[in-house]
């Protein structure tokens, strides 16, 4: 109520500001955490305009933050002790209400690389030819922020930028001006602006932190995207742009989003992979579509999916194990939504094969494809030609191999589930054990990143 000059008594309107948004997972890796959340119920009278994330020591007190417009967003807890997440959304009347999420978890300082799996040719890295039926650890640094599985070679970044490989060489894919194999990391260079990194069957794309993209390794169809069919055993520029956000490589061909959000791509096409609505190989990348709303991409061995800034899912390429996700077993030369949904988050990390797994912005886990080693983790080898859950729990991170799967809860912990003729699912058991269903790898609880290739796996372990 107001009262007027006069005395009289009249009503008034008081404007609202936002219920409190809804956290549904708190990631931490090196140096960071990254917060996903769901919009408030009720917005009040106005749009919400941003969100404050607020990182806050549990003993001590202090606090960093961070804004942003849309999940996630990423903070920079304070480092030492463990932190708990304050978030609140605002629109044009003011801050809404406070929300609090406790993670129990502290800011990773470092993290240790770990490798198990098929060894033959080096992808291990621990300097023998021997398979690992469980997590060894890669040297004794704690400097690794990124790591990529291919077929039969690795790749991690590390902290100061600094890229490394190993593993099988035949084809240059190690960069090193070789077709020398290395059964340790070997540092690519003494450049220090690597960002990213993928691993491809035989060749190897990355994105520089001035945003350049560079690829070597098998040139033939055209995978390398320097307008040749030549093998590269060093890195070679991709154009001049500097405008690439990320790339990813797949069996035999490569995608990428810029950071217009637009989606490129090149290599073989004989599945329709290129997303170009026809069966024609290229050897530089050519855009898919015209849309500006791409988020991030993935490539298996012959198809392609991403997600858009919508929170939609698409996919193309083969599609005869249902690893198109779209409910039929047939090609698609061009991107087709799975579904109608608009709360995917994120792709795999990684797809080496003919099955696919991508995770919900409410952290639930779905894969979908080729299922003959139980690599879906349905507790049976029958296939899925659309998604279905893995669980009912969260999961912050997820890679598929050749014939199975990888992923890390929002605990922490790391499961595996698939076949383990090389040992690849980590789990210090016999080979000829296969899962149908997620099984936790050991009892550690600070994974955060992993990546499946062929037949090995890699994995991040923070360090605090």
């Amino acid at each position: 109520m107001a009262r007027t000059p006069g005395g009289t008594i009249s009503a008034f309107t008081l404007l609202s500001t936002p219920d409190e948004p809804t956290i549904t997972s708190v990631t931490t890796s090196i140096g960071s955490a990254s917060v996903a959340f769901t919009a408030p119920t009720d917005v009040g009278d106005a749009a919400v305009s941003s969100y404050v994330v607020t990182a806050v020591d549990e003993s001590s007190g202090a606090s960093t933050g961070a804004t942003g417009s849309a999940s996630p967003i990423t903070v920079t807890p304070p480092a030492g002790g463990t932190f708990k997440i304050r978030m609140q959304a605002l629109n044009a009347y003011g801050p809404g209400r406070l929300t609090e999420y406790d993670t129990g978890n502290a800011i990773y300082v470092g993290a240790e690389l770990e490798a198990w799996g098929y060894n033959t040719r080096g992808s291990v890295g621990d300097n023998t030819s021997v398979n690992r039926s469980s997590p060894v650890q890669i040297g004794s640094l704690t400097t690794w922020s990124g790591v990529s599985a291919g077929r039969y070679h690795s790749a991690s970044v590390k902290t100061d930028n600094t890229l490394w490989l190993w593993g099988l060489n035949n084809r240059g894919q190690l960069g090193d001006v070789t077709v020398v194999n290395r059964s340790s990391p070997v540092q690519l260079g003494v450049l220090t602006n690597w960002s990213q990194i993928s691993c491809g069957d035989y060749h190897t794309a990355s994105v520089k932190t001035n945003n350049t993209i560079w690829a070597w390794g098998l040139g033939s169809y055209g995978r390398i995207g320097d307008n040749t069919i030549v093998s590269r055993s060093s890195p070679v520029q991709l154009g001049a742009l500097t405008n690439w956000s990320q790339v990813v490589a797949g069996g035999y061909h490569t995608a990428a989003v810029k950071t217009d959000n637009t989606l490129w791509s090149w290599g073989v096409n004989s599945s329709g992979q290129l997303g170009q609505n026809n069966l024609v190989s290229r050897s530089s990348p050519v855009q898919v579509g015209a849309l500006t709303n791409w988020s991030q991409v993935s490539a298996g061995s012959t198809h392609t999916f991403a997600v858009k800034t919508d929170g939609t899912i698409w996919a193309w390429g083969n599609g005869a194990t249902g690893q198109l996700g779209v409910n039929a077993v047939i090609a698609r030369s061009s991107p087709v939504q799975i579904g109608a949904l608009t709360n995917w988050s994120r792709v795999s990390y990684g797809s080496r094969n003919d099955h696919t797994s991508a995770i919900k912005t409410d952290g639930t886990l779905w894969v979908w494809g080729y299922n003959n080693n139980g690599q879906l983790g349905q507790d049976d080898r029958a296939n899925r030609s659309s998604p279905v859950q893995v669980g009912i729990l969260t999961w912050q991170n997820a890679s598929t191999g050749r014939t199975f799967t990888s992923s890390i809860k929002t605990d922490g912990t790391l499961w595996t589930w698939g076949n383990n003729d090389q040992g690849q699912l980590g789990l210090n058991i016999a080979t000829t054990v296969l899962r149908s269903s997620p099984v936790q790898v050991g009892a550690l609880t600070s994974w955060y990143q992993v990546s499946a290739g062929t037949s090995h796996t890699l994995a991040l372990y923070g360090v605090v």
